[in-house]
């Protein structure tokens, strides 16, 4: 944004699209949400979902998602209302937000993986993935944080102490310049290609063994939606960090519908990534028809 423009009042666009966006994040927040509490319950309820690697990465992926839009509501929340935070707390808020958005791709690209190794390798992958999926995980944030970390202490080291500590009404962020530019590309491109790589031979080998046929629709819808699904989380980021903030009612018009369709995205992952699933769905009905039974039983019974 053009800070020095007379045309152009940084601080009413902000504050108007930080009100839709925490607005955005609520409903996104509020939806993920429940289907991740849904899913994980089913999940640790049974001892052999527990134990496979593609449910720990959904639940992963999933509390991913959740706090991703649970700290976008608070961040862009603090920019609604001008609350007026010091600008260390905006940055870290920020960074956490950031850290946990890598997370959700990074989790995609650990799922895709497993699924091609479960499909393309299954002998040689369960004991593999077994061994390494916590020390991987482990692995993957702490490069995510420390990345983070130092692009913040590159970008805020032209800043002085006393303005770290400043209150600021519009919560201000970094990760503006050149290297956190490109480096988020990288982060990007780099569980993307992973992703892209093992849908192409999950395909192949599917095509390969009739699980692609034309009577198996079902997998080919799978792979078409998730791609699509990828798709909605990938070109908003790609223009979002290409485009930068701009001001303008075209850019800021432009800026939203490219967030909606992002959030839209992250408000069905949970639908599509977890209850998709065939065995989570009939799982889930038994969880429900359960709790209803039992709830009806208790309540014809009365307290005991």
């Amino acid at each position: 944004m053009n800070l020095s423009s007379e045309h152009c009042n940084i601080s009413d666009w902000l504050r108007l699209e930080a009100t839709v966006k925490a607005s955005l994040y609520v409903v996104s927040f509020s939806f993920a949400t429940f289907i991740t509490v849904v899913i994980i319950a089913i999940v640790t309820q049974n001892s052999k979902l527990r134990n496979e690697v593609r449910y720990i990465l959904l639940c992963h992926h999933l509390l991913c998602i959740s706090s991703y839009c649970g700290l976008g509501v608070v961040f862009q929340g603090m920019r609604a209302l001008l609350a007026n935070s010091p600008v260390l707390m905006c940055w870290v808020v920020f960074g956490a937000q950031l850290s946990v958005g890598e997370g959700i791709l990074f989790t995609l690209a650990f799922m895709a993986f497993n699924t091609y190794l479960a499909i393309c390798w299954p002998l040689k992958s369960l004991s593999f993935v077994d061994s390494v999926k916590y020390r991987i995980l482990a692995g993957t944030w702490m490069i995510i944080i420390l990345k983070n970390i130092c692009l913040f202490l590159i970008e805020s080291s032209n800043s002085t102490q006393a303005a770290i500590f400043e209150s600021e009404p519009l919560c201000p962020v970094v990760l503006n310049g050149t290297p956190a530019r490109a480096t988020g590309m990288a982060f990007l491109f780099l569980p993307l290609s992973v992703i892209l790589i093992s849908y192409s031979l999950i395909y192949q080998e599917g095509k390969r063994a009739g699980h692609f046929n034309r009577s198996n629709i079902k997998a080919r819808r799978t792979v078409l939606i998730h791609l699509v699904q990828l798709s909605l989380h990938v070109i908003p980021t790609l223009l979002f960090i290409g485009l930068g903030k701009m001001c303008g009612a075209f850019f800021f018009a432009l800026n939203l519908v490219l967030f909606g369709v992002f959030a839209f995205a992250q408000c069905f992952n949970p639908l599509i990534y977890g209850l998709w699933n065939r065995e989570l769905q009939s799982r889930l009905y038994h969880w429900v028809c359960c709790r209803l039974w039992c709830g009806h039983v208790t309540n014809s019974r009365g307290p005991v």
